[in-house]
């Protein structure tokens, strides 16, 4: 082990400017097999310190535990570890693959499934030959075909037991949502086929329905951004199930003083489910609102509820609608569905909530008009869009 310590140190000293770009590609070839080959020794050792029950040595119960404390691994990684160590037990084909450094950890958990208990049950009862099956899905995950072999996995499994029971697609979804300190999310999730089938059918619909000229967004935000525009549609709708006594909507609140100054004022408003956010976006989400006035005492206690006030109604939406027809920024052309109604003197300021003080703008195109973009409708009824240096942006008449 000390030598190994060694060789490491050896290693991150040096110079790798100093290497031609071969050289470097074949150190990372080195190296990926290394890790290989290290990641093969580590899950032969849990492996064996979970047949021991060596995790009570550390007052642990379970080498999963043990990881998840002393190697600081999620609760899904620390499994992953273990059932593969168990399941390399059954596949030597893949234990000397995974030794040699030619496979990788998460290739090794692919095929791991194959030798759980009911799978080699199945396979004995059907004189399936595991050992051939092992060797065969070695050859995939080292061949061209590599990438499918996840594919070729779940077809096996799927053919040990053609006709059994379907499985209850519910029982596999789930969604996670971490909040982060700043208001954002991780979202991470598994679906069943057919649940992911609808999943990307509904998100690809609102990417290919709109396709902006100059969209240099990368394919993960286009479907980050149809997720939400999802979102948006289905809050908007109002056909939601109610939570409590209202509809579901986004909540904000925000100071008096920070919604009228003009500056950014970081983290200056609350949302409903605890983020902060900055005033100028804030500013941003009421253009197309309801406001409602709440005073309080220097104590908490509350002095005054005003009621609800709509900033833009729903004729003045349906007017803006039935003129602008859609985002009304140079190049864009989201459906009404997709936008607010943005004030170009914002109401705040003394901008009247009126046809002629407003413009539809998609989400996207909303908060660019927000961080310095500008638009205008010229008297002759046409869109005019503004880049923050002032300069226009000109899109090329159709041919």
């Amino acid at each position: 082990m000390g030598e190994l310590q060694s060789a490491l140190d050896a290693l991150a000293a040096e110079d790798l400017f100093a290497l031609p770009a071969g050289a470097v590609l074949d150190r990372a070839t080195l190296l990926m097999t290394v890790v290989n080959r290290a990641t093969a020794e580590l899950t032969r050792t849990v492996r064996h310190a979970d047949a021991t029950g060596a995790a009570e040595h550390d007052g642990k119960k379970t080498m999963p535990s043990w990881l998840r404390g002393h190697g600081h691994l999620s609760a899904g990684e620390a499994g992953r570890l273990v059932r593969s160590g168990r399941a390399l037990e059954h596949l030597p084909a893949t234990a000397a693959a995974f030794a040699a450094g030619t496979l990788t950890a998460s290739q090794v958990a692919v095929i791991a499934p194959i030798a759980g208990e009911a799978e080699r049950a199945a396979a004995a009862e059907q004189d399936v030959d595991l050992g051939a099956i092992d060797r065969a899905l070695v050859a995939v995950a080292h061949g061209e075909a590599h990438d499918r072999l996840a594919q070729v996995v779940h077809h096996y499994r799927e053919a040990l037991d053609p006709d059994g029971t379907e499985p209850d697609p519910t029982e596999g979804r789930q969604v996670q949502v971490a909040r982060h300190a700043d208001g954002r999310r991780s979202i991470r999730g598994e679906l069943d086929a057919v649940s992911g089938e609808k999943f990307e059918a509904a998100l690809e619909s609102m990417v290919q329905a709109n396709r902006p000229q100059g969209d240099d967004r990368t394919r993960a935000q286009q479907l980050a951004d149809a997720l939400v525009q999802l979102c948006d549609n289905a809050l908007a709708s109002g056909g939601l199930p109610k939570l409590r006594t209202v509809k579901p909507q986004v909540v904000l609140n925000l100071d008096i003083d920070d919604l009228i100054d003009p500056a950014t004022g970081p983290g200056a408003a609350r949302t409903g489910f605890g983020g902060q956010i900055s005033a100028a976006r804030a500013r941003w989400l009421a253009c197309d609102a309801s406001m409602s006035r709440i005073v309080m005492g220097p104590d908490g206690v509350l002095l005054d509820l005003g009621r609800d006030h709509r900033v833009v109604t729903p004729g003045l939406r349906k007017a803006v609608e039935l003129r602008d027809g859609h985002c009304v920024f140079a190049g864009c052309g989201a459906p009404t569905y997709w936008c607010d109604v943005h004030h170009l003197v914002h109401w705040i300021f003394g901008g009247e909530t009126s046809l002629e003080n407003s413009g539809l703008l998609c989400e996207r195109h909303h908060t660019k008009v927000h961080h310095g973009f500008r638009i205008e409708r010229d008297p002759g009824g046409r869109w005019r869009t503004f880049r923050p240096d002032g300069t226009e942006i000109l899109i090329l008449p159709s041919v």
